[in-house]
């Protein structure tokens, strides 16, 4: 019992229980019109066919039912629209299933109407409802109470009936998991590529700084030291325009990325090493441009990791 009654501090439970009560609000207008409560079930089912009716279910239940899930991509709640006509069934399924959780809520509201029959016939008023025929004597102030008790378990089980069944009926499909799971793969994968960027690009500009920077102070050349801080310079700045494409990357997911260097810029690579004293001979044969993109954005930081390791030992 303690457990069951424990998550009536969340507000998620509270959330469910108001979703549980909407249906019920929508088909009391039908009774306005006829009494033939099986007419609501009926209608559900041309309702759950329509395609955008998964989408609205969808959006309902991930904000009352699981809102800690919304707008996760991996959210065990889809929220789109009917694909295939087994998506199409399961929303009519769910439609129904709701119905009659909505139905059984409503019922249970007759709980606390019972507790406060109790509480009343201690001033001789016969109780009625649940309690119809119950003598009214004052000891009934003893037992109002024990109605809420069953209506507190109903509010929990009932909420997580509901979530059970949104997300066994209105889940994401395995074709819609498999593209989740690829896109959280594609995300890993672009991450781990860009760490490795980072490290290339800082590793080598720092390689660079030290260099030019001993270089210089041994030369004790007044020249030869403007140039190493030019080098140094340039080296900074390229540095610092890779770190600010990666995090902006990282802070935002959707900006799309600067231009990643390729093998038509490996001419600064060369003479950063140049100057730094090194000995450098390239030599180029065909159009770089012909290059793919891949090949030649990893030749880039093959490149870049090469020389480092030149400047470094």
């Amino acid at each position: 019992m303690h457990r069951i009654l424990t998550p009536l501090t969340s507000a998620v439970t509270y959330s469910r229980w108001l979703h549980m009560f909407i249906p019920a609000a929508a088909a009391s207008l039908w009774f306005f019109i006829s009494d033939q409560l099986w007419m609501p079930l009926l209608f559900a089912v041309p309702v759950g066919l329509i395609p955008a009716m998964r989408l609205e279910e969808g959006l309902q239940a991930q904000l009352l039912l699981t809102p800690s899930e919304r707008g996760q991509p991996d959210a065990s709640i889809s929220v789109a629209s009917s694909t295939s006509w087994a998506e199409r069934w399961r929303t009519v399924l769910w439609l129904e299933l709701r119905l009659l959780i909505s139905a059984a809520a409503i019922m249970a509201l007759w709980l606390p109407v019972a507790s406060i029959e109790l509480a009343l016939s201690v001033t001789g008023r016969p109780p009625g409802g649940l309690v119809e025929g119950m003598d009214p004597h004052w000891w009934n102030a003893l037992l109002a109470p024990l109605p809420i008790v069953p209506l507190l378990v109903l509010v929990v089980l009932g909420g997580r009936v509901s979530t059970a069944a949104a997300r066994w009926l209105l889940g994401p499909s395995p074709t819609d998991r498999l593209s989740v799971l690829e896109e959280l793969t594609e995300q890993l994968l672009e991450r781990n590529r860009m760490a490795r960027e980072l490290h290339d690009s800082i590793g080598h500009a720092l390689t660079v700084a030290v260099v030019q920077a001993g270089a210089a102070r041994a030369a004790n050349d007044p020249a030869f030291t403007e140039r190493a801080l030019a080098a140094i310079e340039e080296t900074g700045r390229d540095a610092l325009e890779d770190l600010e494409r990666v995090l902006r990357v990282l802070r935002e997911s959707g900006t799309p990325v600067s231009r990643r260097p390729t093998l038509g810029e490996a001419k600064r690579l060369l003479d950063s090493a140049r100057s730094s004293g090194a000995k450098v001979e390239a030599r180029v044969t065909g159009d770089l441009g012909l290059v793919p993109a891949p090949v030649s954005r990893e030749g880039y930081r093959i490149l870049q990791e090469s020389l480092t390791n030149v400047l470094r030992h």
